[in-house]
């Protein structure tokens, strides 16, 4: 039975997946739109066919990501009162939350993750819910705390490594000829890196797709534990998320690709590079890792590969307030909006 509440629930999901294809995929091109190597309108193009390739080929591959999503949090056994669709009511409203200070991010032309600011959303709603804490699988949260290990501190030291080896191989290498070799190889690298960000993004999204599926089918009640993602709804998230990255978000590329390092060539192709093999791993092994992080981290490593002090910290440390308080601040909103919510409905 279709309800109210599923309706609006869908809908909010797809709106989530329009902002996360609008404000987190130009991240994936920032770097290749920062050194020239592509236009802005060519990059935004490639990256939504790529992100639109991504989340589908990567979900039917493996759907790891998206099982981790779904089970992180239980909407079903703090269910609170007489209405019998309230765990989905409240998801409505986390994912209004998502996409608030999502919105809000963008408008600042502040690189925060849409990955974690959903986590954070259902959290929020599902310990809103009447259950608390009890209503978050440790299991599950544990992989986004290595996420965090891998978009910090693995990205960053991989994104180093690449452009010091560069760096000591192309030594000898006439600068016109190297700029021509780079050219190419980061728009390839871009490539892989918008393929990534679908793969890893549109996977989440499905995840609160079906969840919002099974409430409404159970009345809220229960959640499978084992599924199939269709692929009407593999076709449908990866359209919806091309569609957002079609809007550009040229703020993002500004914050990320000009403002944070003044990048060559063979940087930005070593910063895609470390990015997308991250991306990669984490996406077989079911680990929902932040793009935004992963390629702003990326970043980071090349500049100081070539010397710390080409990295505009000051932009650093203002990105890193931003992703500290998303967890807290996206969180709260939630279940403030939650509360508020299951007082209304």
């Amino acid at each position: 039975m279709i309800t109210a509440a599923l309706v609006v629930s869908i809908l909010l999901v797809l709106g989530v997946i329009f902002v996360n294809g609008w404000t987190d995929a130009p991240n994936a091109i920032a770097t290749v739109v920062s050194t020239r190597c592509m236009s802005p309108r060519a990059a935004v193009i490639m990256a939504v066919v790529l992100n639109t390739a991504g989340a589908g080929i990567m979900t039917l591959v493996n759907a790891e990501v998206a099982s981790t999503i779904l089970n992180m949090v239980d909407f079903t056994s703090g269910s609170s009162g007489n209405v019998a669709n309230q765990p989905l009511i409240v998801l409505a409203s986390s994912l209004f939350a998502i996409v608030v200070w999502a919105t809000a991010a963008w408008y600042f032309g502040i690189p925060t993750s849409e990955s974690h600011a959903l986590i954070a959303g259902i959290t929020g709603g599902a310990i809103a819910l009447g259950n608390g804490l009890g209503a978050i699988d440790f299991s599950q949260w544990n992989k986004v705390l290595i996420g965090l290990v891998i978009s910090l501190f693995l990205v960053f030291f991989s994104g180093f490594v690449v452009a010091k080896l560069i760096m000591v191989i192309f030594a000898a290498m006439r600068r016109a000829t190297a700029d021509r070799f780079f050219t190419g190889g980061q728009i390839f690298g871009a490539g892989c890196m918008a393929f990534m960000h679908g793969a890893q993004d549109g996977q989440k999204f499905m995840g609160v797709f079906l969840l919002a599926i099974f409430l409404n089918t159970s009345g809220g009640s229960s959640v499978p534990t084992t599924f199939e993602i269709p692929f009407w709804l593999i076709l449908a998230c990866s359209l919806v998320m091309g569609l957002g990255t079609s809007a550009g978000g040229y703020r993002i590329i500004k914050a990320v690709g000009m403002s944070m390092v003044k990048l060559e060539k063979y940087q930005g192709f070593a910063a895609d590079f470390a990015a997308a093999g991250c991306l990669l791993l984490a996406s077989l092994t079911g680990v929902p890792v932040s793009t935004t992080h992963t390629k702003t981290t990326a970043i980071m490593g090349v500049g100081s590969a070539r010397r710390f002090s080409s990295v505009n910290w000051g932009v650093v440390k203002d990105m890193l307030m931003a992703w500290v308080l998303t967890f807290p601040g996206c969180g709260l909103i939630s279940f403030l909006m939650a509360k508020l919510c299951m007082m209304i409905f």
